[in-house]
């Protein structure tokens, strides 16, 4: 799948300055993750389960 062809978005705890974020895009084979200062830059993608795994440990749990 193409970056075009995914439909990325923000956390709503983003805020409203929206200058610091990443920005995910979720297909049923990966989580794409890129900058969303910069979108011309290459993304990178985990599976679903690790994607789970790194949001247990960034909340701490």
């Amino acid at each position: 799948m193409s970056r075009s062809e995914l439909a990325w978005f923000k956390s709503s705890y983003s805020g409203t300055q929206g200058d610091s974020c990443v920005e995910v895009a979720v297909t049923e084979e990966a989580v794409h993750v890129r900058d969303s200062k910069d979108k011309t830059r290459p993304h990178f993608a985990v599976t679903p389960d690790g994607w789970v795994r790194f949001v247990r440990f960034a909340a701490g749990g």
